[in-house]
């Protein structure tokens, strides 16, 4: 009874191939000597890999996704982070309004739908830029962008466009800057890319209540970017009192 046992047990494991080792596989010599051959390039970031022919296996040799090098050089292409502004608030807004509504450039509309960027060069005489502005009864969305640009010309000027969307496509077509973008109810998102940098987000300011005033020190030479933003306004255009001066 236990030689009939015995021997089912064998026939059993002969069958399933259960127990034996798995054998080495051997590899023809010409492709051990083509992997040994292998010329492993030295650059940086370079990435071999190799399949076998006959195992279909892959080696990679050399997997550095980014250098120090790299690194460097992508952090050489962003400017240096901006310091915050200084800002406040005066109860004198009569005063400014009449002061304002003399000067020649010291009031605007801005319309329905609008954002009115005034763009001032920083000034070689000057340290740094300041601003006051106020409105008629209604309030704006304002917000503060540095260009770190080249200045051809001191002369502060004044853009118009319908809406966010439309500057943006401006100023990209002329070079990929930050595209401030997003609700101005709570504030912009900023996308910092070459050539811009963002000191204040746009937010609704209470401008009609109180002068808005601020100041920022020059962070080197370029050109702020100044936003007055009534695009999220359907029927109103806004009535705007500013000024925008540099001091030493």
């Amino acid at each position: 009874m236990l030689k009939i046992a015995a021997r089912f047990i064998r026939l059993f494991l002969k069958r399933w191939n259960i127990g034996r080792l798995a054998e080495p596989r051997s590899y023809p010599k010409e492709a051990i000597v083509q992997m040994t051959n292998y010329r492993v390039p030295q650059g940086p970031g370079d990435i071999v890999m190799i399949q076998s022919e006959h195992t279909g296996a892959v080696d990679i040799l050399s997997a550095e996704l980014e250098t120090a090098d790299l690194l460097g050089e992508q952090r050489k292409a962003q400017p240096p982070p901006l310091a915050p502004a200084s800002t406040w608030t005066t109860c004198k807004m009569k005063e400014f309004k009449t002061k304002m509504g003399k000067e020649k450039n010291g009031r605007m509309v801005v319309k329905r739908g609008e954002v009115v960027t005034v763009r001032v060069p920083t000034h070689p005489d000057g340290k740094r830029v300041c601003w006051e502005f106020a409105t008629d009864d209604y309030d704006i969305g304002f917000g503060v962008y540095f260009d770190w640009t080249p200045v051809t010309s001191t002369a502060i000027t004044v853009q118009v466009s319908e809406s966010s969307d439309e500057e943006d496509d401006e100023e990209e077509e002329e070079i990929e800057g930050l595209t401030p973008v997003g609700d101005v109810e709570r504030g912009s998102k900023s996308y910092l890319r070459n050539r811009y940098g963002e000191i204040m987000p746009v937010y609704r300011r209470d401008s009609h209540r109180d002068v808005q005033a601020g100041s920022h020190d020059y962070p080197g030479e370029g050109i702020y970017l100044l936003k007055f933003d009534n695009s999220y306004s359907l029927l109103r255009n806004k009535i705007l009192f500013f000024h925008v001066y540099y001091t030493s």
